[in-house]
């Protein structure tokens, strides 16, 4: 896509969306001295708040809130109110109409949704959740992805019979090859949960999961985690491109195709010069990082936005860390075993270190994200010894 968006410097700031990434940006705006009003627009009924916790200590019923502890002096905040549409340079929500000089997009992603199925998206929906995890209750998940896993940790600490359901061959098929997804199923066993991969679910019944191979799993209750889709329907007809996806198309510097209109987070589709790819990360790093990267530009920057994707999840007593992006035809190169308290893979690119998943060794985490960050070349060899530090296997 060409944007054409230019750097106002000043005038009003209308940030649509309160998740991380739109309150980081309006945060960093009014902190970096922007010239004008700053309003952040958010469609849930309260302040900005952070979501990892949500599968988490909010289920665990350890904190009903995790509200952003910030102070919104000099941010026009507005909550409940929802974009519907944007024409003419007034962006329209059902609470009214606002103008502005600068518009960032931050409207984040929404769950894909299975009839008959919980999500855990909201902090409403952790709390409705969490009311229903009790000892004994029958818990259907359907996905074993990162928020499967981490709400069947949950719920098996919780008393809950747990049973995850998963259309792939392994878990985390959407991310990891199956030899490494592979043995993380073993996780769910330790922990006293049921792994089905390989079936679809066919439907949701009261009472019970139907599965595709005819199979019926009595449940309680349903949690639904198999991705989440760009929140941008509200978008059609202005202007603004979007891809197959429904991601928001943006440049290098996260401009949109509309003059003076930017956008963050998980709604984005981004160009990467590390990876040679366009992104669309939905995650906690890239959110917080997008959204003071649009504030850093529009007061005057001019970095190229281009981090090195990250990501963590804590499941079954495990802290799970991925960095970069891996690819087809990389090499995948094991550091320590897995059958070992913790262990690292790591795929390389005509040597050079691509990505890395650590579990239970976050200072490989650390290490390799500068690696990946400069395109270090590594000795394989060296790099596979658990025992040598990964920044001493570079070339």
């Amino acid at each position: 896509m060409t944007a054409v968006a230019e750097l106002t410097g000043s005038g009003r700031a209308v940030v649509v969306g309160s998740g991380m990434a739109g309150a980081q940006c309006a945060l960093a705006l009014r902190a970096g001295g922007w010239d004008g009003p700053v309003t952040l627009l958010g469609a849930e009924p309260h302040a900005p708040y952070d979501r990892p916790p949500l599968s988490k200590d909010v289920l665990l019923g350890r904190t009903d809130s995790t509200t952003l502890d910030v102070n919104w002096a000099g941010v026009d905040l507005l909550p409940g109110h929802r974009a519907t549409g944007l024409a003419g340079g007034v962006l329209h929500t059902d609470r009214g109409e606002f103008g502005y000089d600068t518009l960032v997009l931050a409207t984040g992603a929404k769950p894909v949704t299975l009839p008959g199925a919980r999500t855990l998206r909201t902090v409403e929906d952790a709390r409705a959740l969490r009311e229903r995890l009790a000892p004994g209750r029958r818990l259907v998940l359907v996905g074993a992805g990162w928020i499967g896993a981490e709400t069947a940790t949950v719920a098996r600490k919780l008393g809950c019979e747990v049973t995850v359901v998963e259309a792939a061959a392994t878990p985390v098929a959407g991310a990891l090859p199956a030899e490494v997804g592979a043995l993380m199923a073993g996780w769910y066993a330790e922990a006293g949960a049921e792994l089905r991969c390989g079936v679809g679910v066919a439907a949701v019944e009261p009472g019970a999961v139907l599965l595709a191979d005819g199979a019926e799993l009595p449940a309680d209750e349903v949690v639904v985690g198999i991705g989440a889709r760009p929140a941008t329907g509200w978008l059609a007809g202005s202007g603004v491109e979007l891809d197959h996806t429904g991601a928001v198309l943006t440049d290098d510097r996260l401009r949109t195709s509309l003059p003076g209109v930017w956008a963050v987070g998980d709604c984005v589709s981004y160009p990467s010069a590390r990876l040679g790819a366009r992104l669309n990360t939905q995650h906690w790093d890239h959110a917080l990082q997008s959204g003071r990267a649009v504030a850093a530009a529009l007061l005057g920057a001019e970095t190229p936005y281009d981090p090195v994707p990250y990501f963590w999840s804590e499941q079954f007593g495990r802290m799970v860390q991925y960095a970069g992006r891996h690819g087809e035809g990389d090499a995948l190169v094991w550091r320590g075993s897995p059958e070992e308290a913790g262990w690292t893979v790591l795929w390389l690119r005509e040597g050079r270190l691509t990505a890395l998943l650590a579990v239970d060794r976050p200072r490989d985490t650390g290490q390799a994200k500068k690696l990946i960050e400069r395109g270090a070349v590594l000795d394989p060899a060296l790099a596979a010894d658990p025992a040598v530090q990964l920044k001493a296997a570079s070339v």
